[in-house]
């Protein structure tokens, strides 16, 4: 077990030994440590090597000259200039927050950027002003299209964060796949099968094999197959790549620069990085905030307070298993796997700091 603390101290010796200011490697360290806590471990400490070697290929610049592009009084494209989205997707929406402090609302799409962590994080960022939050990016394209077998589209997730009153916030962070590429990653380091409507293998047949992926095979989208709506989570997946990389002028589809090693990167890029699109609505803008809040304190009781089923305790609401875990986990600590635990080992050695082993 490791106390959050420990994880974001080590993290952020890491980004400033790659060169990170220290206000970038702070944000960058509690970008990944907010993964741990939620309990989205694919994308904690456990991407922390993956930022390292794109650093070492000269694929992720450590001090970004982060800057507004094109500007209207609503939206913004930022050019990330090939920084971690860890620091540049906050920028983006701190952004969308001041436009939409100005004009109701605010979004801003973002190119040549690169991974930016969990998406609940960046949307979370509008629930202190009263506004709803939006993220969303596209990623690695792993996942083949409803009837197809090419690797097209990324997991490209979808979050919203939206404000409440005396309940905690109502927080939706979504794959548009069944599940994010980092539970496969997970499934492979605990040596386990993957259920099936997880992935295909390159022929596209079903496939239960974790390593599916590094043999030629692709994430299906949300849905798994077409009697159960594949379609749905394509479309949802092309929409997050259309907003977050056609619109602002980053790399799509297939042309995406991909974090994961075993996918090689296309010769001919049809723009500058991976996109994301954050956006910001003032609640005001459409009723007083208090009289919002306390209708979503009623629509959150509400569905918590549904009839579970017989298999069931209680019905949640997005962002409860989240909350839950986060408070445990700061009480407690977060338990690393093994292999997590020898990645971070590795990079303590390569950059010369230490990495205790915890009891």
């Amino acid at each position: 077990m490791y106390t959050v603390e420990y994880l974001k101290s080590f993290t952020r010796k890491i980004f400033i030994k790659m060169g990170s200011s220290l206000e970038h490697a702070n944000l960058a360290a509690d970008v990944l440590l907010s993964a741990d806590l939620r309990g989205v471990d694919s994308h904690g400490v456990a991407r922390l090597s993956g930022y390292v070697r794109l650093w070492k290929q000269g694929r992720l610049n450590a001090q970004p000259d982060i800057k507004i592009v094109h500007e209207t009084p609503s939206t913004a494209v930022l050019d990330g200039d090939l920084g971690a989205g860890l620091v540049v997707a906050p920028k983006a929406m701190q952004i969308a927050i001041e436009k939409a402090k100005l004009v109701g609302t605010g979004w801003v799409a973002v190119k040549n950027s690169n991974h930016y962590g969990i998406a609940g994080y960046h949307s979370m960022l509008a629930l202190d002003e009263d506004m709803i939050g939006w993220s969303m990016t596209n990623a690695s394209p792993l996942v083949a299209p409803t009837f197809s077998k090419s690797k097209l589209l990324g997991t490209n997730p979808i979050s919203v964060a939206i404000p409440a009153d005396k309940e905690p916030p109502l927080v939706i962070d979504m794959a548009t796949t069944p599940v994010a590429n980092g539970k496969l990653e997970v499934k492979q380091r605990k040596g386990e099968d993957i259920p099936n409507g997880w992935a295909q293998d390159n022929e596209g047949n079903p496939s239960s094999d974790a390593s599916v992926l590094k043999n030629g095979g692709a994430m299906l989208p949300l849905g798994s197959d077409r009697e159960h709506g594949s379609h749905k989570g394509y479309c949802l997946g092309g929409l997050v790549d259309i907003l977050s990389a056609v619109l602002p002028g980053a790399n799509y589809g297939p042309w995406v620069p991909p974090f994961v090693p075993y996918v090689p990167m296309l010769d001919n890029p049809v723009g500058d990085g991976i996109g994301h699109f954050l956006g910001a609505m003032r609640v005001d803008a459409f009723r007083p905030a208090d009289e919002f809040k306390q209708h979503m304190d009623n629509w959150i009781t509400t569905f918590r307070n549904a009839e579970p089923t017989a298999a069931f305790n209680q019905v949640l609401v997005p962002g409860d298993p989240e909350r839950k875990l986060s408070k445990e986990r700061l009480k407690h600590g977060i338990n690393l796997l093994p292999q997590v635990i020898e990645d971070l080992e590795k990079l303590a050695n390569y950059f010369q700091i230490k990495f205790k082993k915890m009891e």
